[in-house]
């Protein structure tokens, strides 16, 4: 049995995309995963399951949203190594490192599009992109940047869940408890 990480796109902001983090659980659990614990509000599930395939999990955790709440929300799921090796694998020196965001890739996204990515910059910002996730830091704080998550979106062409310093490392410490 593997420990896994699902995120979950766009929930719970602003109003919109509600669901009730005891329901959820509760819903993942009836469908077959184990040990399901959430994190805040944002869409951060933590559990056990059989299943070795990730992306079958993302499928199958994406359709019983789809069925239960009735929306299609986009599902990130990593095993906890994957999420580890994303997570220390930032090329930003420590400090810059606690302040930075991960979003994280549902797939590689096209080298190309990646070099185009790279050629925009903004002054107090900075980017590095690997095939799984965007590195971004903004000393001058999430909410100001020009880059964000549906910046990434657009211009990469893939889906993506952003995640900052904190709920990382407080997510791969829970997923390192999971009984």
């Amino acid at each position: 049995m593997g420990t896994y990480i699902a995120l979950l796109r766009g929930i719970n902001v602003g109003g919109k995309n509600k669901i009730l983090m005891a329901e959820l659980r509760d819903l993942l659990l009836n469908i077959g995963l184990k040990d399901v614990q959430t994190y805040i509000q944002s869409g951060n599930i933590i559990f056990n399951s059989e299943e070795e395939n990730a992306s079958k999990l993302e499928l199958r955790i994406g359709g019983a949203i789809k069925e239960h709440f009735g929306l299609s929300v986009p599902v990130i799921v990593k095993t906890k190594d994957a999420l580890k090796t994303v997570f220390s694998s930032c090329p930003f020196s420590e400090e810059k490192k606690q302040k930075s965001y991960f979003s994280l890739l549902y797939k590689p996204p096209k080298a190309e599009l990646v070099n185009e990515v790279l050629s925009i910059t903004f002054e107090n910002e900075d980017i590095k992109i690997s095939p799984n996730c965007v590195y971004f830091y903004s000393s001058i704080g999430y909410g100001k940047t020009k880059y964000n998550n549906n910046f990434f979106e657009r211009k990469l062409r893939v889906i993506a869940t952003a995640r900052n310093y904190k709920t990382m490392v407080k997510l791969l410490e829970l997923s390192e408890n999971v009984n």
